[in-house]
């Protein structure tokens, strides 16, 4: 049976990977601290279908490199999801935000280097790795913020501008991931992903934007905006990423070395308050209070995937509209409304002890 090794394998993006594999009848092993909020249920919510001889659990931490290289060692494909994931945590304890994104990454990298095999790794960056992009020209509409230029959003060509501790260290990890296939020929290939969303994500006001709203949003809780609401991004449906990792995987031959922008490219862009909102107003009829706020160190204005390299060279192209997947993801709040109060008393934390979850 082969054997795909995840890291944060218990987060968001990882639980909906992992539950992919394991439908297919893959052997899967979750490295997870259990960090994040939510991790937990997601764990929990794998297990209910999958015995221990299909699904296997380390509940460890990535910047432990002993435990991270035992677990590669067999490993027929590796991906890379575990991180510290705020840019305000990583303001306010940027060592802990070094140790998981930096560090973390290179163990999984010398795992993999020692182990001496040659599993594909694939590895989820951010598109915070190009800065504030304040040098794009941008203008200011009635709702949102435009580039003047970039018809199809921001390239992989584009200068990297790391922004904040954040942004240095999942640069950082980038620039490692994309350095060992150059210098140790390691098929590896990263991932700057823009906004992504769907079930099992227990978003908050530090990350996951697009569920936090929606659970704010049916919960009737008050929002804080920050930034005037009309800074812009593209959307991606969790779905569209899974099957984007599992292509990069299945085409390693053209994507070994590769750097990919994967999000919702132009036609899934909104603004994150002054049109999103419009979608909540259709889901919800009592409004969602607001208030506003400063913006937060290296917000862009605008930010938008150019994701026309993935579709020509993996075939890839999102299929969830930014409507329909907005709606997914409402539905599935609605249905589980009891989880997210037990996610919030589940005693997890955010970071601060080991390797959260992507």
């Amino acid at each position: 049976m082969r054997r795909v090794v995840v890291f944060g394998g218990a987060g968001f993006i990882g639980s909906n990977l992992s539950k992919s594999f394991l439908d297919d009848g893959t052997h899967v092993i979750v490295f997870d601290s259990l960090a994040r909020r939510g991790s937990k249920l997601n764990i929990a919510w794998l297990r209910q279908g999958y015995d221990s001889g299909q699904l296997g659990f380390i509940n460890d931490d990535i910047r432990n490199a002993g435990a991270v290289r035992a677990v590669v060692k067999d490993a027929d494909a590796v991906y890379h999801l575990a991180a510290q994931v705020a840019v305000t945590t990583s303001v306010q304890d940027p060592r802990t935000d070094f140790e998981i994104n930096a560090l973390g990454t290179l163990n999984v990298l010398e795992g993999v280097r020692l182990s001496g095999r040659r599993p594909p790794v694939i590895f989820t960056s951010t598109n915070k790795v190009y800065g504030a992009l304040e040098y794009l020209r941008t203008r200011e509409g009635a709702t949102r913020y435009e580039f003047h230029d970039l018809v199809s959003g921001v390239p992989e060509s584009q200068p990297l501008d790391f922004h904040s501790p954040y942004g240095c260290s999942k640069g950082a990890a980038d620039q490692y991931v994309r350095d060992y296939n150059r210098i140790y020929d390691l098929p590896t290939v990263v991932f700057r992903v823009s906004c992504i969303y769907g079930p099992r994500q227990f978003g908050d006001e530090d990350q996951g934007w697009v569920a936090h709203f929606v659970i704010a949003s049916q919960a009737g809780l008050p929002l804080t905006i920050y930034g005037d609401g009309k800074q812009v991004r593209d959307i991606l449906f969790v779905d569209d990423l899974v099957r984007a990792l599992r292509l990069a995987t299945e085409k390693i031959d053209v994507t070994a070395g590769q750097v990919f922008n994967i999000g919702g490219g132009p036609d899934n862009a909104l603004s994150v308050w002054n049109e999103f909102s419009q979608y909540l107003a259709v889901l919800n009829e009592r409004v969602t209070p607001v208030r506003f706020d400063a913006w937060r160190p290296g917000d862009q204005p605008c930010y938008i995937s150019d994701i026309r390299k993935a579709r020509q060279i993996m075939g890839w192209r999102p299929a969830v509209d930014k409507k329909n997947g907005i709606r997914r993801l409402w539905e599935w709040v609605s249905a589980n409304r009891n989880i997210f109060h037990e996610a919030s008393t589940h005693g997890e934390e955010h970071g601060a002890r080991a390797a959260a979850s992507a």
